[in-house]
């Protein structure tokens, strides 16, 4: 069972993105306005979610963590929050290096992940 699935209950959707392009959202505005960045979902649409899904699915593109069913991604605004057990240092700083580099990412906390 792949993140998206096992934290979202979803499967990936066609033509889903780690970083796409956002698309307009016309609010009381003729012209519409962005949406932010943190805010995108998986195909460039608004999500609340939307940085913890595309977080998940970069995760689920990288093989290296196929096997980690221990962790969690929750965001609060632009941060990634990881939570959960990791079995080292190594792969906890793999997923950090990852989560970060998800666009709309400012930071990622761990600070209720597990070691060991």
């Amino acid at each position: 069972m792949g993140w998206l699935q096992r934290l979202f209950g979803m499967e990936k959707p066609e033509d889903a993105q780690v970083n796409p392009e956002p698309t307009l959202v016309a609010e009381n505005s003729s012209e519409g306005e962005s949406i932010p960045i943190e805010r995108v979902g998986l195909n460039g649409e608004y999500d609340q979610s939307g940085l913890a899904k595309r977080v998940a699915l970069a995760f689920d593109e990288d093989s290296r963590f196929d096997d980690i069913n221990t962790i969690y991604v929750a965001q609060l605004g632009s941060t990634v929050v990881l939570k959960g057990q990791v079995p080292d240092q190594d792969i906890l700083n793999q997923l950090v290096e990852i989560a970060g580099g998800v666009s709309g990412a400012t930071d990622v906390v761990t600070d209720e992940v597990a070691v060991g």
